[in-house]
């Protein structure tokens, strides 16, 4: 068996990346015990409210960042990175052939019901998502849990997924047997969509089979997990309001209340914080980060983990000539595209994953700022002069892509520049922007990103090349069934070499110019101290206080 020794996670102490610059001015508040809460609350604006709170039917930000005041994963992140830590397992162990894998459980946890936390629950979860009923098999329920696993036990995909079963060996020992081996397995669990919920109080209040798993009484009302906040109320279209759990097994919430509130522009959010409306706000637009800071607010930039592209869509011509695509890599001038639209930190891309992620490539074909050669490339496809449709979202503001508006405008110039012609189609965000781009060939280049999930390379080109797509409008085998194959692989250490040809592949057939991975920025009134960045989003606010 490989066993992977790990240390109890921990909320306070480095978190890598810059860690002194992150941990917020306070290297005190990180040395204070459980004991030494600060009382109060902390008031913190994300871009929308979440949709629901059960997270296994979750697949969005907004309700993932409440959701992880509330739940706890059998693994967690290391504090400041976006690699595998214990969390309610404290260690885990795998087969050599990676379909069997061993979590040891923490001895001293309870949901927030007052029942045990032990591997019973575990395997409760387990078979919950495993046994979803065939209304919520989609990507607008059971998203993660589809795209990880990849089958049900009824239903269109029945037989057809990796997991097989879990059995609680001892009372904190549960063992996951897989179908398939999966290196990226215990790297997920970290996803709230994978969190251990409270089997008494889901069986109480909420039924999978609903019309709308959204409305249940337990998806509204009653969220029950292992978190250090427990859940009070939710105003919808305004907040949700928290507790401190004090009798959380971890570091203990060092405020009485937190209280996430839905602010959807970036500018107002930036306001929000400069006028003290609330103590801290993610996602802040490039144009307000320095005024923030000259007026003594705290910027805190997440390491870059995230990618910006330009999607190429094949199945509208010209765009199915590699030479039009070609010509319009060439066209585009990453570093001022980054200048003028993303936060300062902002990494250029060579493809669609940042460096930092397993299986990145120094080989890749990099198609260098020149816009004669594209000049000359759209000539010799007889694409000189071509309208080419141009989408981009309206109000919104993501991770990735905190000014679409802006760099779009970018881009429109630099490709007005070789001849192309571009005829601009602005859609809001969701469900249209989305519904079209990923669900339909009705869309030309298009910009979109992703935000990591966890570190793996299968979480950013498993997603966006595994399958043939609506939003890339190509079929190519090859790179399909290298990327299944990758996926298959036991060991992190042995994929590596074949996602380096993965991405130097796709970097050959071009369905998208891979343009930045941006670094996004949270801002913190000046008397906000302890709050930990994450680059995929795993922040929890029990080592927050405000002054």
């Amino acid at each position: 068996m490989r066993k992977t020794a790990v240390r109890r996670r921990a909320r306070i102490g480095a978190v890598g990346v810059a860690a002194a610059a992150l941990l917020l001015t306070s290297c005190a508040e990180s040395e204070r015990n459980d004991e030494e809460a600060s009382g109060g609350t902390f008031v913190f604006a994300g871009s929308d409210e979440p949709k629901l709170l059960d997270p296994a039917f979750a697949s969005d930000g907004e309700t993932f960042r409440v959701a992880r005041q509330i739940f706890e994963g059998l693994v967690g992140t290391e504090p400041g990175t976006a690699d595998p830590a214990p969390l309610l397992a404290t260690e885990w162990e795998n087969s050599e052939d990676g379909l069997e894998y061993t979590f040891t459980l923490r001895d001293d946890v309870k949901f927030h019901d007052g029942t045990d936390f032990d591997a019973e629950a575990v395997c409760f979860n387990f078979d919950r998502w495993y046994n979803f009923p065939e209304s919520v098999q989609s990507d607008d329920f059971a998203y993660y849990y589809a795209k990880l696993f990849r089958g049900f036990a009824k239903g269109p995909k029945k037989g057809k997924g990796i997991y097989e079963s879990c059995e609680a060996t001892d009372t904190h020992e549960a063992k996951i047997t897989l179908n398939a081996p999966f290196a990226g397995f215990t790297a997920a669990l970290s996803l709230p969509a994978l969190s251990m919920q409270s089997p008494t109080a889901l069986e109480k209040y909420q039924d999978d089979a609903a019309a709308n798993v959204n409305t249940t009484e337990y998806s509204t009302a009653h969220p029950t997990g292992t978190g250090p906040f427990v859940f009070d109320s939710w105003d919808r279209g305004s907040r949700v309001t928290l507790k401190r759990n004090d009798d959380y097994w971890g570091e203990k919430a060092k405020v009485d209340t937190v209280q996430v509130v839905a602010i959807s522009d970036p500018a107002a959010r930036a306001t929000a914080v400069r006028n003290g409306d609330v103590d801290g706000a993610d996602l802040i637009g490039p144009a307000d980060l320095k005024p923030l800071e000259d007026e003594g607010m705290q910027v805190i930039p997440r390491a870059p983990f995230t990618v910006l592209y330009l999607g190429l869509n094949q199945k509208t011509k010209p765009l199915d000539d590699i030479r039009v695509r070609q010509a319009i890599a060439h066209a585009i001038d990453k570093d001022a595209v980054a200048a003028a639209s993303l936060p300062e930190g902002s990494e250029i891309a060579t493809q669609f994953m940042p460096q930092s992620v397993n299986g990145w490539s120094d080989s890749v074909t990099e198609y260098e700022y020149d816009p004669e050669k594209a000049r000359d490339l759209l000539k010799e496809a007889g694409a000189e002069g071509a309208t080419i449709e141009f989408n981009y979202p309206t109000d919104v503001s993501r991770p990735y892509m905190p000014s679409p508006e802006d760099t779009f405008n970018v881009l429109r110039s630099q490709l007005q520049e070789v001849g192309l012609k571009i005829k601009p189609v602005a859609d809001v965000w969701t469900p249209d922007y989305l519904d079209k781009i990923t669900g339909t060939a009705n869309h030309g280049i298009h910009l979109l990103g992703w935000t990591g999930d966890y570190n793996d390379s299968d979480n950013f080109v498993g997603v966006f090349f595994g399958t043939e797509q609506a939003e890339w409008g190509f079929k190519n085998q090859e790179l399909f069934d290298k990327i299944a194959e990758a996926r298959g692989i036991p060991s992190v250490e042995e994929q590596t070499p074949l996602y380096e040809e993965i991405n130097e592949m796709t970097m050959e057939l071009l369905p998208g110019v891979p343009l930045a991975h941006p670094s996004p920025s949270l801002a913190f009134g000046p008397d906000v101290e302890g709050f930990q960045q994450s680059p995929v989003n795993d922040e929890v606010f029990n080592t927050v206080s405000v002054g």
